[in-house]
């Protein structure tokens, strides 16, 4: 059997979140790399130093970092490290990291149309004002290397590069075909289901994208793959991954089942099927509820079962036939 050069180390660290603790992960090669970055706090720091040098190392001896998307609490530590030179991710990722207003601008435009044509009340307006609030818990920096589906990882030829759009655009996942590793990321996690999270367009010539398609089809797309190990961003490290895409997509269809009766009595704009779907949460976590919510419409109407309309600027769906 071929000995594989690249080592891989997990780090655990706390986070503000609910989600809980995130695993960053160490790679020996011919660099010394970190895949992720953790959430900005001095928690965090504390956490992935510690375990930095229970394992004969130092944040001076991380060479790069490489990214698997755009959330606080995988980037949040990006530049802590004196000597990364490499801050590798997704194309998409770059306005994240760069902090580029613009970007921003039209991240808040997409979101008050969004909710406007979704039928969102005017009270939660203020919620648009604080779209940018996650990025204290993160960093800003220089992309300085873009990756994109096939590519190797620097310093890590056996690694390659997966797109795994959905729970982020910029979401990539990492396959070591050797051994089967897998570092995904949130694309796949053992105890929960990634949210897939409404984004705007990268680009004026784009559509919106509709996240829980595109996280489908990236589940979709690990099946061929022969991946033993799944070396995740959060929770356990866990195999038998065909099993759980195959549980996860088929969960996703019995929600949207559910989603799809709520029409009997006639047409609903998303917010109305939010209130429905999450009652207890909509008002604390309307952006995470808004962001299923649209998913499973966008999955209905991707398989003709609802049509849709436009009145006075809001979007009604209702039975197709």
């Amino acid at each position: 059997m071929k000995t594989l050069k690249d080592t891989i180390t997990q780090i655990t660290m706390p986070t503000p979140y609910a989600v809980g603790d995130v695993h960053t992960y160490l790679l020996k090669g011919d660099r010394l790399t970190l895949v992720d970055a953790g959430v900005r706090t001095e928690d965090a720091w504390k956490a992935l130093v510690e375990q930095l040098n229970h394992i004969g190392y130092h944040p001076e001896d991380i060479e790069q970092v490489i990214l698997t998307h755009h959330h606080p609490d995988h980037m949040g530590l990006v530049d802590r490290f004196p000597r990364v030179e490499t801050i590798a991710g997704h194309p998409k990722l770059k306005p994240w990291l760069e902090r580029d207003d613009r970007f921003f601008e039209q991240y808040e435009a997409f979101f008050k149309w969004m909710y406007k044509e979704a039928g969102v009340p005017e009270r939660f307006d203020s919620l648009l004002k604080g779209l940018k609030k996650p990025l204290k818990w993160t960093a800003e920096g220089k992309m300085t290397h873009l990756l994109e589906e096939g590519d190797a990882l620097p310093g890590h030829e056996e690694w390659r590069v997966i797109e795994t759009p959905g729970h982020a655009q910029n979401h990539l996942s990492f396959i070591r075909k050797e051994d089967g590793a897998l570092i995904g990321g949130d694309h796949l996690l053992a105890h929960i289901s990634s949210n897939p999270l409404l984004e705007p367009a990268y680009s004026p010539n784009e559509e919106r994208p509709k996240p829980l398609l595109q996280y489908r089809d990236s589940m979709e797309k690990l099946l061929p793959l022969d991946i033993d190990t799944v070396y995740p961003g959060h929770g356990k490290v866990f195999g038998d991954v065909h099993a759980l895409i195959q549980t996860r997509l088929k969960k996703q269809e019995q929600r949207a089942g559910k989603v799809y009766q709520m029409f009997k009595d006639g047409p609903l704009r998303a917010y109305d099927v939010c209130e429905r779907l999450f009652p207890k949460h909509v008002e604390s976590q309307l952006g995470l509820t808004m962001s299923e919510t649209v998913g499973q419409l966008d999955y209905l109407e991707s398989i003709n079962r609802l049509k849709t309309s436009i009145i006075e600027g809001e979007k009604f769906y209702e039975m197709n036939g």
